[in-house]
């Protein structure tokens, strides 16, 4: 009761769980990446990171190694396996035959 007057709201959420397929074509290339992305793909190469560990690792900044992580997530090249952990989908690197 905010001032003798009730208050009711009701909050309707909607949750889109569809499957977000991606193909080869939306994904990065390789003269798409600059250095960071580099540094980032050979690290998600050796497994499992999270941002704070490549921003240590190799001494770009916490926000810039998660822009990075956003943008190869966002083409499809990487995905979020748990809140913070990223996993490598496929390195542009790497010649498609």
């Amino acid at each position: 009761m905010v001032c003798g007057v009730r208050v009711k709201y009701k909050a309707i959420v909607h949750l889109d769980m569809s499957v977000i397929t991606t193909n080869r074509d939306s994904m990065l290339d390789e003269e798409d990446l600059g250095p960071a992305d580099e540094k980032l793909l050979d690290m998600l190469n050796e497994g499992r990171v999270t941002a704070p560990f490549v921003a240590e690792e190799t001494g770009y900044s916490l926000q810039y190694v998660r822009d990075r992580l956003g943008r190869l997530v966002e083409h499809g090249n990487a995905v979020k396996v748990y809140e913070g952990l990223y996993e490598l989908v496929d390195d542009p690197r790497e010649e498609v035959e």
